[in-house]
């Protein structure tokens, strides 16, 4: 499991997150045993100010000893942001959709392509490993279904070419279906065997569980996920949060999966988040509970029981 919180869930928020309290999240994550967290992000601090303080977060974490500290960045100014920071991976992002991408990065895919090529020789000159989020891989909210080979052809691009390590699949607007996901992935694991593939969903359309299932059926073994199911892309219309770490985690505990992740350390890292954003998180785990996180039974049990049985006298 992957958390993208911190990233993706907090740029989609209003509000300025403490430096302090981005810092003591990201320690919690790591406590709770996730096996890569997306920090932040080194773009222009004047395009997102709620993360103007990547450096600092990035210095002042806890690096816990087996975890993936990732960040995203767009250009080759953030990459050296990044590597100076010491990031452990550096994650590029650009959509399969056209349209998508000119609404979101403001450049055509091959303009997008050309930018992501110099930061891979950069990634590359500083040894540090690279991954690159296909956004709209199942669907563009503008374009409709985009077709199987353009996906493919991406990905092909950024293994081969760029010499990725691993590829993210994104729903970026929830608009994926779990048979479309068991095929996208199944093509995707056979052609490149040695690819790092992480999925990565939204549940805009309430299918989100459901296509980490049928993911895992495909032969995905890595997830992105928002604490608290924050999130949501803000040039996608329609779009709402990421799928849930916390409920994700605990579905797939129910089904007898091991994720690695302790769940009480997770949900009550989740539990920060309201008062730290300014508002309710949509997170059923951190709403309802787990599964087996009983209610204590009326105080008067007994009273009711017994004028129960005295109907039968």
């Amino acid at each position: 499991m992957q958390d993208v919180g911190m990233r993706d869930g907090l740029q989609a928020e209003p509000v300025f997150v403490p430096t302090a309290d981005k810092i003591a999240l990201v320690d919690a994550l790591s406590d709770a045993g996730l096996a890569k967290i997306e920090v932040t992000s080194f773009v222009s601090p004047m395009a997102i100010p709620v993360l103007a303080d990547a450096s600092e977060v990035m210095q002042g974490i806890r690096r816990r000893p087996g975890v993936v500290y990732t960040v995203l960045v767009p250009n080759v100014r953030g990459a050296e942001r990044a590597i100076e920071a010491r990031a452990d991976e550096l994650n590029l992002v650009m959509s399969a959709s056209e349209t998508h991408n000119l609404t979101n990065l403001r450049m055509t895919r091959a303009q997008s392509f050309r930018g992501l090529s110099e930061v891979a020789a950069l990634a590359r000159q500083a040894a540090v490993p690279l991954n690159v989020s296909l956004s709209c891989a199942f669907g563009c909210p503008m374009e409709g279904d985009v077709p199987v080979p353009t996906v493919l052809g991406w990905c092909e691009r950024f293994i081969d070419e760029l010499g990725a390590r691993g590829v993210t699949l994104c729903d970026t607007t929830g608009m994926a279906y779990p048979s479309q996901v068991l095929a996208l992935v199944r093509v995707c694991r056979e052609r490149w065997p040695q690819a790092e593939w992480t999925l990565h969903f939204h549940n805009t359309r309430g299918m989100g569980l459901a296509n980490v299932i049928a993911a895992i059926e495909a032969g995905a073994d890595r997830f992105d996920a928002s604490l608290g199911g924050l999130g949501g892309c803000p040039y996608a219309p329609g779009a709402t949060g990421n799928v849930c770490t916390e409920e994700i985690v605990h579905a797939l505990q129910c089904m007898g999966y091991d994720s690695g992740v302790d769940l009480p350390r997770l949900v009550a890292a989740a539990k920060r988040l309201p008062a730290l954003i300014g508002h309710p998180v949509p997170s059923q785990i951190v709403s309802a509970g787990r599964r087996l996180d009983l209610h204590p039974v009326p105080r008067d049990l007994d009273a009711i029981r017994e004028r129960a049985l005295a109907r039968d006298g």
